[in-house]
């Protein structure tokens, strides 16, 4: 396995400053990944946002505990790696996981088909109450 250049990550309550500190996160990576092209930051960047946002604004939780954020990036030399985790959370809904774009008029639901979009890969797994979408971008 190739070796990891730079990581970063975030745990926390799923709330609009978990989108913030995630921001900060990334901006910190691209610091000890100078490397990579500007491209495939913002557009990595971009669905990893995208990610993190949805679980803030959609995920439910199981029971009493509120859902939590984990996000773990890192950076190899030819692939960025995010697991973008919503902890303590019901599993979405089959619609919730399709990936086409809705019409015009729709004001949401473009957000898993912009991931996919925007990077090689996108896998979803759910274990123990927590769902988590893993995204790559070749570079």
């Amino acid at each position: 396995m190739t070796d990891v250049v730079a990581r970063r990550g975030f745990h926390g309550p799923s709330n609009d400053q978990a989108i913030d500190a995630i921001h900060d996160e990334l901006d910190s990576l691209w610091e000890d990944a100078s490397f990579v092209p500007d491209m495939d930051r913002m557009t990595f960047a971009t669905a990893v946002i995208e990610a993190a946002a949805n679980i803030v604004q959609h995920a439910l939780p199981v029971a009493e505990k509120p859902v939590e954020i984990d996000v773990d990036i890192s950076v190899r030399p030819t692939r960025l790696i995010a697991r973008v985790s919503a902890h303590n959370a019901r599993e979405p809904f089959a619609d919730d996981m399709q990936a086409s774009m809705p019409d015009s008029e729709a004001e949401s639901g473009r957000g898993l088909a912009l991931i996919e979009a925007l990077v090689t890969t996108v896998t979803f797994e759910r274990q123990d109450g927590t769902n988590t979408w893993i995204l790559t971008r070749e570079t």
